[in-house]
């Protein structure tokens, strides 16, 4: 039975993650066991289990005797989400250096290309988290990567609830700077070049669902 509650969990997370990511739950609702249990036709126990995975991933906040609610994701949230991806991926780029081969660093050129290229903020935030992939993977650190993992879940929904229209091609010169160094053996040029380079926070003037103005934050890189 636990199984089976804990499959139903991840669902029901990855469906209300989507939502949240997307926009279509605006920052700062709540998020009501009984309702969704009833959309999901399930107990209370996965839709908390659910619940704790967005926690985790940043998505979400549980607030004393005023339940969960979606992270309002202001600037300070962006710059420790920012501080923290810096902090981790460094780290794993640390230990990934040693082992990335020609191989590894073509594939990353390609998906900045590709990133280059995108019309959307959905596909180039695709392409730049198959680059991060890429050159830090080969650290062979499952927990550090998996908190990468979720760090770069937050960042696409600071960005995708920024930049849901007007995106705008750019060319990042930063992964190129990263890859020529990682080419060179230059680790520690590299680190300090993708250090600086997770922490670039823009700034967005969005509407809401409900029709107002807020200042939306979102890291680009």
């Amino acid at each position: 039975m636990a199984n089976t509650e804990d499959t139903i969990a991840v669902r029901i997370s990855k469906e209300l993650a989507d939502r949240i990511i997307s926009g279509a739950i605006e920052p700062g609702s709540r998020l009501r066991q009984d309702r969704v249990a009833e959309e999901f036709g399930t107990s209370h126990v996965p839709v908390r289990e659910a619940f704790r995975r967005l926690e985790a991933q940043g998505l979400a906040i549980s607030e004393p005797r005023r339940g969960v609610r979606v992270a309002a994701f202001d600037l300070g949230e962006v710059r420790e989400v920012a501080e923290m991806r810096a902090a981790l991926e460094v780290l794993a780029l640390r230990h990934a250096a040693p082992h990335l081969t020609p191989a590894i660093l073509d594939r990353a050129e390609e998906a900045t290309k590709a990133g280059d290229k995108s019309r959307d903020v959905r596909s180039w935030e695709e392409a730049n988290r198959t680059f991060h992939r890429l050159i830090l993977a080969p650290c062979n650190m499952s927990r550090l990567l998996s908190a990468i993992d979720d760090l770069h879940v937050a960042s696409a929904r600071f960005l995708f609830s920024a930049w849901r229209s007007e995106w705008e091609t750019r060319t990042d010169q930063d992964h190129r700077a990263i890859l020529s160094a990682l080419r060179q053996g230059n680790t520690e040029s590299a680190a300090i070049t993708l250090g600086r380079h997770v922490q670039w926070i823009g700034q967005k003037p969005v509407k809401t669902a409900s029709g107002r103005t807020r200042d939306a934050f979102a890291i680009v890189g």
